[in-house]
């Protein structure tokens, strides 16, 4: 089983303004495990594949991330962002099921702005 290190992205929704909502994205560092390690590619009678991973990373959580798992958009991989399509409470462990490649807001992009 493969060791994981890597960043976890949690969206919270906020109200930037009066009736104006977006996810405001913040990162913290997580370790855990590599459960599942493997990928799809779909033909879908497309120009460009969907090229997606079904991998899922257990990580140790810590209080914020039992508490807001909910909020938990996309992790940090291979060099890559992907996003969490589902999440597993396993105490005292998230499993974390990753599918295509995640494309929204970052806590990077949040603060270069």
């Amino acid at each position: 089983m493969a060791k994981f290190s890597g960043i976890v992205g949690f969206g919270v929704p906020t109200e930037v303004r009066s009736g104006v909502w977006e996810d405001v994205i913040t990162e913290r560092t997580y370790f855990g495990d590599v459960v599942l390690n493997s990928r799809q590619l779909r033909d879908d009678e497309k120009v460009n594949h969907d090229f997606s991973v079904n991998n899922s990373i257990s990580i140790v959580a810590d209080a914020y991330a039992s508490e807001t798992f909910f909020a938990i958009r996309y992790v940090k991989w291979m060099g890559a962002l992907w996003v969490v399509s589902d999440v597993t409470v396993q105490s005292p462990r998230l499993l974390l099921r990753l599918g295509g490649v995640y494309n929204g807001p970052t806590a990077s992009a949040a603060s270069s702005a």
